[in-house]
């Protein structure tokens, strides 16, 4: 193992950033508004200038989690057969499809439409509201894994998607009335690509670990 580059030492290190792709090591610089930067030798994207700063994605996810809630309680959907009009939740769907022995359906919406976005927002909305304060909140570590992995379970523009499609097939045998539950989803849905282009890895640099 080859001795460590004296250069490097000391908070330097915190300068620089590693290609995911090629294990490269660059020197990192501000970027500046709309500057991309790149490995120089495999090409991939390392960083990109980020426009929203911690205060800004503080407030967007104070502004998920209320979308989040009207979405989860306004009807979603109101469906007309011969006069009666039948409106339901997303929770109302889900039970209804587990009642209908579509049980793992029913469990995988459940999980995607509603625990992995809620777990997703508490925990950004978490480390968040300490690094406002250039702190690293307690349990740093382990919720920025979470949302590593948790990130990509979030299915809310896929749902919209899909009801958008059933609702236009639907209205060939029904009376089909959008309720505001499903507007709700798609701001949602927005604001979930918003938390989808930022870069979390920042938080690292921008806040201080609680001296041991």
């Amino acid at each position: 193992m080859s001795a460590p580059d004296p250069a490097l030492d000391g908070k330097d290190t915190y300068n620089l950033m590693i290609c995911e792709h090629c294990d490269t090591v660059h020197r990192r610089r501000e970027l500046a508004r709309g500057e991309t930067a790149r490995c120089r030798r495999c090409d991939a994207i390392l960083e990109r200038h980020q426009a929203i700063g911690t205060r800004g994605m503080l407030a967007l996810v104070l502004t998920a989690m209320v979308i989040f809630v009207q979405a989860n309680i306004w009807p979603i959907v109101t469906l007309g057969l011969n006069g009666q009009m039948i409106s339901t939740t997303l929770w109302g769907t889900i039970i209804m499809m587990w009642n209908d022995h579509s049980q793992v359906v029913a469990v995988l919406a459940a999980a995607t439409l509603f625990f992995f976005p809620l777990v997703k927002m508490l925990t950004l909305g978490w480390v968040l509201f300490f690094a406002y304060r250039g702190k690293r909140a307690p349990g740093f570590v382990a919720a920025m894994t979470a949302l590593h992995y948790v990130g990509p379970w979030t299915m809310s523009e896929v749902f919209v998607l899909g009801a958008l499609v059933a609702i236009v097939k639907a209205h060939a045998y029904f009376e089909v009335v959008p309720d505001p539950g499903i507007f709700a989803y798609a701001g949602l849905m927005v604001m979930i690509t918003v938390f989808a282009g930022v870069d979390m890895r920042r938080l690292w640099d921008l806040t201080e670990a609680e001296p041991a």
